[in-house]
């Protein structure tokens, strides 16, 4: 009973370490890319979704290299049907609308849908995740990135003033405390992590918990960056950013979270994964585009939708696993 009440503070402690550590980390990375004459909107678009996603692409790749898999990639998979149906689901009900654009639901949002399947394919084919699976998710977030790159020149062309860096901004030196607080957010990053996947595995070890099961229950805890960004942008009226923090983290989770860990070791899939877990990402990516494309904008009433949808599939995950 000690143990266990150890373990869940360890949790807690840490998963509070590990947001205020990605906190610190891309706030110090903007200014950091901004001295350095970085795009701010390449690093918007890059630093909101990699930055939120963060604690769970540390918890999956610290679980997967340190012989627990199945948490790794029920963190990953279980974090993406989460950001979708729950993230933006509970945050379209408090907001009440989120706007879109149709530029955004089709570069971001199909390539949601793209890695969704390919990862879901590769799991099917190989019944495991391999450098073969590593090297082609790579590639492909390289691509996306060079498409972000191009989008982003695209806009400077059309709309120079929106881009003019100001003569204050041109004089910005690299200060040594942006640097100090990068590398203390990556150590805070790796620390926590480890100590979050050692105490869920333990805990779900307790209380006879699937480590498949228990990686997606660990999601909730590493998404937490995520849900405050996307609801507090959702209520601010800020919907790009909502919107493509949820898109943006789901991409990086599966083609970094995934892709990065399978370049070093041999990842085995679990057999509800590849018949359940895949498909239902697929399922939910492709409800969200729909909603989006209807009318450009969820509403509150689709946002019940996403939510229900993910406590029909966690419902029925239960169901199966019991």
């Amino acid at each position: 009973m000690i143990v266990t009440i150890i373990l869940v503070i360890s949790l807690i402690i840490s998963l509070l370490i590990v947001i205020k550590a990605a906190d610190l980390f891309v706030d110090n990375l903007v200014e950091i890319g901004l001295v350095f004459g970085i795009s701010e909107i390449i690093l918007g678009v890059t630093a909101a979704a990699i930055g939120t996603s963060l604690p769970e692409f540390g918890s999956a790749m610290l679980a997967i290299l340190t012989g627990n898999p199945e948490v790794g990639i029920g963190c990953a998979i279980g974090a993406n049907i989460w950001n979708i149906g729950g993230i933006l689901g509970i945050s379209t009900i408090f907001a009440g609308t989120i706007l879109s654009q149709k530029e955004e639901i089709r570069r971001d949002g199909s390539m949601t849908l793209i890695t969704a399947l390919i990862i879901t394919i590769f799991m099917f084919m190989f019944g495991e995740l391999n450098l073969i699976v590593g090297i082609v998710l790579l590639s492909i977030y390289i691509i996306y990135i060079w498409i972000l790159i191009r989008a982003q020149q695209n806009n400077v062309k059309n709309n120079k003033k929106s881009f003019v860096t100001t003569k204050k901004e041109k004089k910005k030196r690299l200060k040594k405390e942006n640097v100090f607080w990068v590398i203390t957010g990556l150590i805070g990053l790796a620390v926590g992590c480890r100590v979050i996947v050692y105490s869920t595995v333990t805990l779900a070890e307790i209380a006879s918990i699937p480590e498949m099961l228990a990686g997606i229950l660990l999601a909730f805890g590493t998404t937490a960056p995520e849900f405050f960004t996307v609801l507090t942008s959702a209520r601010k009226g800020l919907n790009r950013l909502a919107v493509g923090t949820v898109l943006g983290s789901n991409i990086f989770n599966i083609l970094i979270g995934l892709g990065v860990p399978s370049l070093f070791v041999v990842i085995p899939v679990e057999e509800i994964a590849i018949r359940f877990d895949g498909p239902a990402m697929i399922v939910l990516t492709f409800l969200l585009i729909v909603l989006l494309r209807r009318r450009m904008k969820l509403t509150r009433a689709e946002g019940v939708i996403l939510l229900s949808s993910y406590i029909i599939y966690m419902g029925t995950r239960l169901y199966i696993m019991s």
